[in-house]
C-alpha cells in the first residue's frame, strides 16, 4: 500500500513540474478604430466622458417635480447658494434668491404645469471633476386663463458636491395648431 502512495506521489509530482506554459489569452491588442472628428471641443478631448453618479439625476428630478408641482422653495432646497444660469434671454450668475424670484414670476401666470419627461442621463468627465445631469423633455403648462401652451426643453444641469451650481435650460415652442 506505501509503494502506491509513492508511485501516485512521484506521479503527481511529475505531473505538476509540465513545462507548457498555460493557455492564455492572445496578447495581441485589440486595435482601436481611429475617428476623425470635424471638431474636437477646445477644453477636453472628444472621449472625455464616463456614465455619472445615478444619484445626481434623483437630485436633478426631485427638484423638477417639486417645481412641477409649483412649490419653488423646494425646488430650490438642492440649488446652490450661487447658480450660473442660462435660459432664453439669460445667461448670468444668480443668488438663490434672485433664482426663486425668476421662477415664482414665471409661476405667477400659470394655474397648473405638467412634465412628460423623455430621457435623461448623467455623465462625469475622464478627471473626475465635472458631474453633469442631461434631461429631455416637455413641458405643458395651463395659465390661469385656462390656455394650454407646452415647449420642449432640453436641459444641462451641473451638480456639484450635492448641488447644482449650473442651470443651463434650451427650450423649443411648438408650432401654432394649424385651424
Amino acid at each position: 500500500m506505501k509503494k502506491s502512495y509513492l508511485i501516485f506521489l512521484v506521479t503527481a509530482i511529475i505531473a505538476g513540474c509540465n513545462n507548457e506554459p498555460a493557455p492564455t489569452e492572445p496578447t495581441v491588442a485589440a486595435e482601436v478604430e481611429k475617428i476623425d472628428y470635424a471638431y474636437v471641443p477646445a477644453n477636453h478631448p472628444p472621449d472625455n466622458w464616463d456614465r455619472g453618479d445615478q444619484k445626481n439625476i434623483a437630485i436633478v428630478l426631485k427638484s423638477l417635480k417639486a417645481f412641477e408641482m409649483g412649490n419653488v422653495d423646494a425646488s430650490l432646497e438642492v440649488f446652490a447658494d450661487s447658480v450660473e444660469f442660462a435660459a432664453d434671454g439669460i445667461d448670468r450668475k444668480l443668488s438663490k434668491d434672485e433664482l426663486k424670484a425668476k421662477f415664482s414670476d414665471g409661476w405667477a401666470n400659470m394655474s397648473s404645469m405638467k412634465i412628460q419627461m423623455e430621457d435623461y442621463e448623467t455623465v462625469v468627465s475622464k478627471d473626475k471633476k465635472s458631474n453633469w445631469v442631461s434631461l429631455w423633455y416637455k413641458q405643458i403648462m395651463t395659465d390661469k386663463a385656462g390656455k394650454v401652451d407646452s415647449v420642449y426643453c432640453m436641459d444641462d444641469i451641473k451638480v456639484e458636491n450635492g448641488k447644482i451650481t449650473i442651470l443651463d435650460e434650451k427650450t423649443r415652442k411648438y408650432p401654432a395648431a394649424k385651424k
